[in-house]
């Protein structure tokens, strides 16, 4: 046991001393190589770190990635140097604002979730979350693709049991999508994705773990149920026996699915997180150890959390990938029909066809539309239909409703990934707003599916779409007015007002 007086003599950059969850680490030698500089470690040093370090850290991070001997051991919690922390005025209205959210009832889409979110928030976690390359441009663009793919539903057909289960990999999903991976959960709330593993067993649905989430791997395992589906996303470390470390470690935890994002050599400019982080910093801070502290943390969250992703990461390691693990290996990212027809000529289990969420490239063109094309080629080059057991797509980006997903299954997806909506719902509403949004997206299907004319997934087929404007590229503007002016949703709602009890 050490005293909480004698770690905060070590509060220097000669010796830096910090305390995570109640244990004494000697983070001297890491502070120039932490990805987010050194800064933010020695403003705690000799102090309780636990706050800042658990958002955007899993809980093992640190034990893993210090040497042994840098474990110092337990501290005595009563003597402990307390960190004093000011609440401001933003954070007391946030605060306000949170307690004025409209109660779940009156939550109807998945838009909803994103306005309330949006609100209630912190803006540190807003930026982070919302952010997209440069201009945002991709990201409408996302959204704005289903707009422009219409429906020819079928009649007279008995449609009193819709059945919209299907199999992902092989592995049964209640929905035609899964939680894709998100990075940062407990940046929205203290339980981080926790919230996504309880929700996804409640409602039959496979969660997708990100490499650079808040909770540990082992942790997000651990919440599952008895028979739970779970994937893992693998960012590449440039160290590739970390990489297969936690490849195998997976594997042995029971995942059924790696997906390798491919499309993050490097990270977009996320300039609203950017800005964000730049305005946040002490100016003194900035011109003070510029030699000694050498990250640019202008460069926001996204940049300080992802270093060691390897930009050398080619077609030349799947191999590699396919003698370290069974599991069915899907790549991440994939943008054009060439690179998707490479993959199944390399025996790869598919794809996801996506440009990160809009938060890569600004200008890369949606999911569904490169879905579309890859379906073409790879019928007219190899004769595969789709859906495809041997190989299936998948899709991710922009999706709101039930309805996106179904015009991606009738294209030929097998599924799709939905991320931010599920984010926006914990942050607004903790696990219970995961649930709703998850039985918003089951009643939605069961309706539409019936709308359709549609019994069962396999009569989602392609005669049930006109998609012959999805690659009319017009630019989405930020504020489309004519949905402004005509659909009333959560954005033009108040927050309730609190009524004191008499």
């Amino acid at each position: 046991m050490i005293s909480g007086k004698e770690v905060a003599t070590h509060n220097s950059r000669e010796s830096c001393w910090i305390i995570v969850h109640g244990k004494v680490y000697d983070v001297t030698e890491f502070l120039d190589d932490h990805p987010g500089g050194s800064k933010i470690i020695l403003k705690y040093a000799g102090k309780d770190a636990t706050a800042e370090y658990d958002p955007i850290h899993p809980p093992n991070a640190i034990t893993d990635h210090l040497p042994a001997e840098k474990h110092l051991g337990s501290v005595d919690p009563e003597t402990v140097l307390k960190v004093k922390v000011e609440v401001s005025d933003e954070e007391k209205a946030r605060v306000e604002r949170m307690s004025k959210r409209p109660s779940l009832s009156e939550i109807l889409n998945l838009h909803d979730f994103e306005a309330i979110a949006r609100m209630v928030m912190p803006e540190k976690a807003w930026a982070y979350y919302s952010s997209a390359a440069d201009d945002e441009i991709t990201i409408r663009e996302n959204h704005a693709a289903y707009h422009r793919v219409w429906f020819r539903p079928r009649i007279l057909r008995d449609v009193t049991t819709v059945d919209y289960s299907t199999k992902i990999l092989g592995q049964v999903s209640s929905m035609p999508m899964y939680i894709t991976a998100t990075a940062l959960g407990k940046l929205g709330h203290p339980d981080g994705e926790l919230n996504l593993t309880r929700a996804a067993a409640n409602h039959g649905v496979i969660q997708m773990i990100p490499t650079l989430a808040s909770c540990s791997f082992d942790e997000i395992v651990d919440a599952a149920k008895p028979g739970q589906v779970q994937f893992l996303q693998l960012y590449v470390n440039k160290d590739r026996a970390i990489t297969k470390k936690l490849v195998q470690h997976a594997e042995t935890r029971g995942i059924k699915g790696l997906f390798i994002t491919v499309d993050a050599p490097q990270l977009g400019r996320r300039e609203k997180d950017m800005r964000m982080k730049f305005d946040a910093e002490d100016p003194a801070e900035v011109t003070e150890n510029k030699q000694q502290d050498r990250v640019d943390r202008s460069q926001g969250a996204a940049r300080a959390i992802s270093s060691f992703i390897d930009p050398g990461l080619d077609w030349k390691d799947i191999p590699w990938f396919q003698s370290i693990t069974k599991m069915p290996l899907i790549l991440k990212g994939v943008q054009c029909w060439e690179d998707a027809l490479e993959a199944y000529d390399r025996g790869l289990a598919g794809v996801v066809l996506s440009n990160h969420g809009g938060r890569q490239l600004d200008f890369a063109r949606s999911g569904l539309e490169i879905l579309y094309e890859v379906v073409r080629e790879l019928g007219a080059r190899r004769g595969l239909s789709f859906p495809n057991e041997k190989f299936q797509l998948f899709v991710d980006g922009g999706v709101r409703r039930a309805t996106d997903v179904l015009k991606a299954v009738a294209i030929g997806a097998t599924a799709v990934g939905v991320g931010r909506p599920f984010l926006y719902a914990f942050s607004s509403y903790g696990q219970e707003g995961v649930d709703k949004a998850l039985q918003i997206l089951h009643d939605e299907f069961e309706m539409n599916m019936r709308l359709l004319g549609a019994r069962n997934l396999s009569e989602v087929v392609p005669s049930m779409v006109d998609a012959s404007s999805l690659s009319a590229h017009i630019v989405a503007v930020p504020g489309d007015t004519l949905y402004d002016t005509n659909y009333e949703s959560m954005q033009h709602a108040r927050l309730r007002e609190v009524r004191a009890k008499i």
